[in-house]
């Protein structure tokens, strides 16, 4: 018998575990947990939570939604809703968060950034890899949520979360 998924219920977010010696770029664009805990060097993009093992050391460009570091990592971090640095963490280089907790222990050497709830059109263009002009294009019809503030658009990051949740971007 089929088992079809029902409307309200959300899908299953998978875990992918590397254990192993890496390099290159590894990019989710689903909800995943990935946990690592070998060794890594390029670019990590994750949608859901990356956890770096406290066994791991990385030496990458990371972005991620949810992002727990254990182990010692080399590299700039975004983490679009929160950033976790463990005890065991070392971390070199610069952060960007709306949230961050550094437990007793981490050691962190960089520049750290909050993010604010509001973006730009730059930084929405960034956010969700279209071009400025569609953005504003967007915002000017209505079909983006955005606020007019002088000559200036604003946006704020959840109601861009929803909206492009709702495949409206396409």
């Amino acid at each position: 018998m089929f088992r079809g998924r029902r409307e309200n219920e959300v899908p299953e977010t998978k875990t992918i575990e590397i254990s192993a010696q890496m390099q290159g770029t590894l990019s989710f664009k689903d909800p995943v947990n990935l946990k690592m805990n070998g060794n890594f060097q390029g670019t990590l993009d994750v949608q859901g939570t990356l956890t770096i093992g406290n066994s791991a050391i990385v030496e990458a460009e990371i972005l991620g939604e949810n992002v727990v570091i254990a182990g010692k990592v080399r590299g700039n971090i975004i983490a679009k809703k929160m950033l976790v640095l463990m005890p065991t963490s070392v971390v070199t280089g610069d952060i960007s968060t709306p949230r961050l907790n550094i437990v007793e222990g981490a050691v962190f050497h960089g520049r750290c950034q909050m993010m604010e709830d509001t973006l730009t059109v730059d930084e929405v263009a960034r956010y969700l890899e279209i071009e400025a002009s569609a953005i504003i294009e967007l915002a000017s019809t209505g079909k983006i949520p955005a606020l007019r503030n002088g000559n200036e658009w604003q946006f704020e990051r959840s109601k861009i979360d929803n909206w492009a949740s709702t495949g409206q971007l396409q």
